[in-house]
């Protein structure tokens, strides 16, 4: 795998790699690319990825090949203290509770000492703690040069270090955004760089998605006014009329808000037109934000700050009217319901002609690598999502000996409808003898919440070992108490599919309750579906199929992380032996041994000693 990628560096050209479980794909590209010298960004799926990347396979490397290669960590600018919007919300007072002023003194206290100023160094304060907020700057509430603290901005003091680096990490919605945004610094090492390999590159379609389309958030527009005020205040005082007009957009975005009566769903816009509140609301939140541009700009020369609140209020009502007024069939309008805020999305059905143009208009080595890329040996959907089909292509499978250290059972007699009521009580039935055998030590993962909540209902009276549930601590937390208990039943849904590694005999069974295919309701993915039935395309083989087999092979890497672990994948889906299509998804996972009989699996955990 190196040589092949060190050839495509020397030749400027795109690969895309997939690497089985235990291949070491982290060094398989670092050493090539540190060996081929120039200028290399690397991207990961996630910032604990990149945090592990630049900590420990770096460092490892560069000891290892004595490189002088000079590495840098580069992060989006929410991840970095924020000096002026610090001094400022220590200077004001208006937190939400006694433990929020703590955290912004535990902030403040280690803005004065940290030379990164990276949040990450600080697990004094939650990564979510509300406080983040008036400690970090955004790309709309940056004074850029303007701001009384530019010189000793931690911001600008990460991108100097990755312009003068020769291995920058920085992560896939930090790319994005500066590819769509220009904004986060990655544009000034672009032009200059000889390598950009993407790592976990399976999460990169939806993540294009994301960046390549617009959206409006009555959370944002809150936050906006709220600025604007603070902003008119320190340059000499509030008008009146002013905050009539701030206060009419808080209340137009909280009304939008509440024209929707749902909490934590995707709506299609045709969906949320229906509410009969949600036309009028739109208009009036309309009404009030170009009220409230208007307003702003009067003020906008009084001070930087105002300055900057003004052009995010103007970019705010171009993307809100654009919004409002598209149409067309190569985008989707849609509405995501959060507790307290509604987001208005405009969202591209493919996002490969406009990646395909980035990789075109840069000439250098491309590389997309991950474990998950293809659907039995076949890489044309993952090519096809990003514009990449005349791209190289090639697969290493797993070093470990699937056949001997993993059993994939697929119990008989489950109902034959996924989507039967019964069927989260059946996996639970089927999934207890299972975890008796193993003595605990499991993953149980979910395709939806509902699920997870049912089953956790159903074995809270009926296992002896330490039931751990998502949403009760955080992921990591979770994951820590796990190991640390060694025989403990973890429930879990979407975030637990990937990007989670637990070696040893702490992980020995993961029970997957069925095929991931997602939610043909989702609003991104009705639309897809449609335009690609308008095409004459078939919706389920060339997109729904591939897609959930990539997350279910995904979800089944949880379990064999080293060479080492031994342990069961159950499925309990029936439709892996009742469906055609089925022995596609078996073909898909790795080469292990499989069996419906209950009798197996005891027998597997009796021959290892469980």
């Amino acid at each position: 795998m190196a040589q092949t990628i060190l050839q495509a560096i020397e030749g400027d050209t795109v690969l895309v790699a997939e690497a089985g479980t235990g291949t070491g794909k982290t060094l398989a590209y670092l050493v090539p690319a540190l060996l081929a010298g120039g200028k290399v960004i690397v991207t990961t799926g996630t910032k604990t990825l990149q945090d592990q990347l630049y900590d420990r396979d770096l460092p490892a490397v560069r000891a290892a090949l004595a490189s002088g290669a000079v590495p840098a960590l580069l992060k989006g600018r929410a991840n970095y203290v924020c000096l002026h919007r610090l001094e400022r919300a220590l200077g004001e007072a208006r937190l939400a509770s006694r433990e929020e002023a703590q955290q912004l003194r535990r902030i403040e206290r280690f803005a004065a000492v940290t030379t990164s100023g990276d949040r990450a160094d600080l697990p004094d304060v939650p990564d979510d703690a509300p406080v983040w907020q008036h400690a970090t700057s955004t790309r709309e509430n940056c004074l850029g040069q303007e701001c009384p603290r530019y010189k000793d901005c931690f911001v600008m003091k990460a991108r100097r270090s990755a312009l003068a680096a020769d291995v920058v990490v920085i992560n896939h919605h930090l790319f994005f955004a500066d590819v769509v945004l220009r904004d986060e610094g990655v544009a000034e090492l672009l032009p200059s760089c000889n390598t950009l390999i993407f790592d976990e590159a399976h999460q990169l379609p939806d993540t294009a998605r994301l960046f390549f389309g617009e959206s409006v958030s009555t959370g944002r527009l809150i936050d906006l006014s709220r600025d604007a005020r603070l902003e008119l205040r320190a340059a000499g005082g509030a008008a009146l009329e002013f905050d009539a007009v701030a206060g009419r957009l808080e209340k137009a975005s909280r009304d939008l808000r509440l024209a929707v009566d749902a909490e934590g769903a995707r709506l299609g816009w045709a969906q949320a037109a229906a509410r009969a509140q949600f036309g009028g609301a739109l208009a009036a939140l309309a009404a009030a934000l170009a009220a409230f541009a208007d307003a702003l700009g009067a003020q906008a020369e009084r001070a930087e700050g105002l300055a900057s609140c003004s052009r995010r209020a103007q970019e705010a009502q171009a993307t809100l009217s654009r919004l409002v007024a598209a149409e067309g069939t190569e985008q989707v309008r849609w509405v995501e319901v959060f507790g307290h805020a509604l987001q208005l999305h405009l969202t591209p059905l493919s996002s490969a002609e406009l990646f395909r143009r980035q990789v075109e208009e840069q000439p250098r080595a491309w590389i997309f690598t991950s474990a998950t890329l293809s659907v039995g040996e076949d890489f044309s959907h993952f090519k096809g999502e990003l514009g990449l089909e005349q791209a190289a292509a090639r697969a290493w499978p797993s070093p470990f000996d699937f056949e001997h250290q993993a059993l994939l059972y697929v119990p008989r007699d489950m109902p034959a409808d996924p989507n039967d009521p019964a069927f989260t009580e059946a996996v639970v039935e089927a999934a207890l003898p299972v975890l008796h055998a193993s003595h605990g030590r499991a993953f149980l993962l979910f395709t939806t919440l509902r699920a997870l909540r049912r089953a956790r209902e159903l074995l809270r009276e009926r296992i002896d070992y330490p039931l751990l549930v998502q949403g009760e601590g955080s992921r990591s937390a979770l994951l820590a108490r796990f190991r640390e208990l060694g025989n403990a039943v973890l429930l879990g849904s979407a975030s637990f599919w990937e990007g989670v590694d637990v070696r040893g005999e702490a992980l020995s069974v993961v029970v997957i309750d069925k095929l991931p295919f997602a939610p043909p309701d989702d609003p991104v993915l009705a639309a897809r579906i449609e335009a690609l039935r308008a095409k004459g395309g078939n919706p389920f083989t060339e997109f729904q199929l591939p897609q959930a087999i990539l997350q279910l092979k995904q979800g089944a890497g949880r379990l064999i992380r080293d060479d080492t672990d031994r342990g069961v994948l159950m499925l309990c889906d029936p439709r892996l032996y009742s469906r055609p299509y089925g022995r596609l998804v078996r073909a898909s996972l790795p080469p292990m041994k499989q069996t419906r009989e209950l009798a197996a699996v005891r027998e597997f955990f009796a021959r290892i000693g469980a």
